[in-house]
């Protein structure tokens, strides 16, 4: 298994660095082999999972190291699934730059073997949802991340006039603005029933419940977050530049949330 996970790093970054050429030089062949690149690596990242499943004889979520290649492997699968589905071609490349952020950030994160006891207690099917849930979210709101960067970047080249084939290919603003609202719909819910069951969870294996929890907090402010913006979207059928911003400015927050909260949070104990 020591080998798969190097190797798959570095196809990742041939791959990124190929979309990348791509949004410079509008180059279709680079294009399509960082795509299959993209799917070797996708491959990869499966057998690396199912390999450490059967060897800790247990779910690989625990830890900050496979939290973030989870998180990695979830990014890669929904830019698969929009590419073969959505054709919007830079979204591939700045969905993946988050994700391969992702994977290269888990090379530095620890991987310790997890105590008996506390994986006993970790071993429950409840918080494996709880925490699948969250990192599907967050997947979700990585791709709105992407389209809403894409939506502002070209919102900025139209007011500047500045034509041609790269504009062409950031696809329109009405489909990028769709492929955001959905993925936010999507991953809404998704974070609000896996918080739900982070408390159910607390409850009945620590018999209290984190509100004052710097995680939990700042999970319940990306919550409302992004509770607005389907709120300003839907009732008020607001759409646009600022929402972008809106909903960029929530991702920022999610990151921050996963990031910097988790060293201060005493709830979130084995993370």
């Amino acid at each position: 298994m020591n080998w798969i996970y190097p190797i798959t790093i570095v196809l990742y970054s041939f791959s990124v660095f190929g979309y990348f050429l791509d949004f410079l030089q509008n180059n279709r062949k680079v294009n399509r082999m960082a795509f299959w690149l993209l799917s070797i690596v996708w491959l990869l990242q499966t057998t690396f999972f199912i390999i450490r499943l059967f060897e800790l004889d247990r779910v690989p979520l625990v830890t900050p190291f496979e939290g973030l290649f989870f998180y990695a492997w979830l990014v890669v699968t929904l830019s698969l699934i929009i590419n073969w589905y959505f054709r919007v071609d830079f979204l591939v490349f700045f969905t993946n730059v988050i994700g391969f952020s992702m994977m290269t950030f888990s090379l530095f994160t620890p991987d310790l073997e997890v105590p008996q006891a506390l994986s006993e207690l970790l071993a429950s099917e409840l918080l494996i949802i709880h925490i699948s849930m969250i990192f599907l979210s967050y997947s979700g709101f990585t791709v709105a991340f992407a389209c809403q960067l894409m939506y502002v970047m070209q919102h900025h080249m139209l007011k500047k006039k500045k034509w041609g084939k790269r504009l062409g290919r950031f696809g329109a603003l009405s489909r990028l603005d769709s492929i955001s609202y959905f993925s936010v719909l999507g991953a809404w819910p998704l974070l609000f029933i896996g918080l739900i069951l982070g408390f159910v969870w607390a409850y009945s294996q620590l018999e209290s419940l984190p509100f004052m929890d710097v995680k939990v907090i700042n999970s319940l402010l990306v919550l409302s977050i992004y509770g607005v913006y389907l709120y300003l979207r839907v009732v008020k059928l607001i759409r646009g530049y600022n929402m972008a911003l809106l909903a960029i400015a929530g991702f920022l927050i999610l990151l921050i949330n996963y990031f910097l909260s988790g060293q201060y949070s005493k709830f979130h104990f084995w993370y």
